[in-house]
């Protein structure tokens, strides 16, 4: 951004149209603004918050105003804006949802983001030292989008998770221990053991499960929100999907028939950069793929998948609008996941991220890591006097102390019996087993 308004200047040199000259926010110099990622936390008199910051630019004019490291603007595909929260253009955003967020809820945010890498870690450790059966996907890395997401949702809303799901279900309130049972098939599990990993429910949450078919998701999401119109109640879905799960029929269909009738469903892209072991710029023509939405009548955004607040606020928006009958909307998280798409090879017990896997490069991976949103919202979280480092360690040994109780629970948890495998067939009650 030009602070000299020398826009006319700039124009006969480039043949742009000249562009109004807007003072900058406040703590902005030179022609970018600062990253969302690099805040300080010295005694810098001059230095703002996050929130003081994107309130400032709000007189920029560019839709949703998130500015984060390596990734451009919120960007705004098709739909209808939501009216209240941006001006008839969509230009300006006229206030942040972050800034309704009590220091507790910020807290809880945190929180949560622990819960899910460090409950993730301990599963990770636990197939390395051969103490669990079955496969997992590791969410680590993208702990800031399950956590934005659901901290804008209400207990009642729903939500249907994917294969790489246990960190939606922790941001939406599921038990630790319960699910550490299912995942290691223990007869006290969610799902008395014989779901895995890829099968957790809770219905008194909203969560309508994990699911092994790619997109499958988002038809499970826009059916639960059609009922939701039919009820006439005030509830949303949110659907998660990864950047593959948009190619099929599961996700056309959601779409098409949210559009059609304003369904209160948001669908969540997760997009960690690969298929499988396919990358996904190898696989799509375009960058953004939340301009898909655009071809059903959808509004689309983009955020950065690493920006905690930035992703609350967007999903938030979407929320309210969903609620008050302004229909779906697409959101498109850029993230990256620090593991193999399943199981933990490149893995090391004690150590993050998965390394020597042919398919990326551990140079990228490292990149990537440098963005950990953890810490980089501990790092806002301090400087805006919501935690000091001492409060913020301390909830790191208590989220500690908590999966490895989880840990310990499962462990003394009994196996299911043989017999228990014809419960709830096809009515509730055991099923006779006859004898060969």
């Amino acid at each position: 951004m030009n602070t000299k308004g020398n826009n006319n200047k700039n124009s006969r040199a480039t043949g742009r149209r000249p562009v109004r000259s807007n003072p900058p926010p406040a703590g902005c110099t030179g022609s970018n603004p600062p990253s969302a990622g690099t805040l300080s936390t010295n005694a810098n008199p001059k230095a703002v918050s996050r929130r003081t910051f994107i309130q400032g630019l709000g007189a920029i004019g560019i839709g949703s105003v998130f500015f984060s490291t390596g990734i451009p603007p919120t960007k705004i595909f098709g739909g209808q804006p939501a009216e209240g929260r941006f001006d008839q253009t969509r230009l300006r955003r006229v206030r942040p949802y972050i800034d309704e967020l009590s220091a507790e809820q910020l807290t809880a945010m945190y929180t949560d983001m622990l819960k899910i890498r460090l409950w993730e870690t301990k599963i990770k450790d636990l197939a390395l030292k051969g103490g669990f059966r079955g496969v997992a996907h590791l969410y680590v890395g993208e702990e800031a989008i399950a956590v934005g997401v659901c901290s804008a949702l209400r207990k009642d809303d729903y939500i249907a998770s994917t294969h790489r799901g246990h960190g939606h279900l922790i941001a939406k309130g599921g038990d630790l221990k319960l699910m550490l049972a299912e995942i290691t098939h223990k007869a006290t599990g969610y799902c008395k053991g014989y779901g895995g990993s890829l099968h957790i429910t809770d219905m008194s949450l909203g969560i309508l499960g994990m699911n092994g078919i790619v997109g499958a998701s988002h038809l499970l999401g826009a059916g639960a929100a059609y009922g939701i119109k039919v009820k006439g109640t005030d509830q949303v879905v949110v659907s998660f999907g990864g950047d593959g799960s948009i190619q099929g029929s599961f996700f056309t269909s959601a779409a098409n028939s949210a559009s059609t009738y304003k369904l209160p469903w948001i669908s969540v892209i997760e997009n960690n950069q690969f298929q499988i072991w396919v990358r996904c710029s190898d696989v799509y023509g375009i960058k953004d793929l939340a301009r898909r939405a655009d071809g059903y009548g959808i509004e689309g955004r983009v955020v950065d998948g690493n920006d905690v607040l930035g992703i609350y606020d967007a999903a938030k928006y979407a929320v309210e609008k969903a609620r008050s009958g302004g229909g779906p909307t697409v959101i498109e998280c850029k993230t990256y996941r620090w593991y193999d798409h399943y199981g933990t090879g490149g893995a090391q017990i004690g150590k993050d991220g998965a390394f020597g896997l042919g398919y990326r490069s551990d140079r990228e991976l490292r990149d990537w890591m440098a963005k950990d949103p953890i810490p980089r919202f501990r790092r806002f979280l301090v400087n805006e006097k919501v935690l000091t480092e001492e409060r913020a360690d301390q909830i790191v040994a208590e989220v500690g102390q908590t999966v490895d109780n989880a840990a310990a629970f499962a462990q003394a948890q009994p196996v299911p019996k043989p017999q228990d495998g014809l419960l709830n067939v096809f009515a509730e009650g055991a099923v006779p087993l006859h004898k060969s």
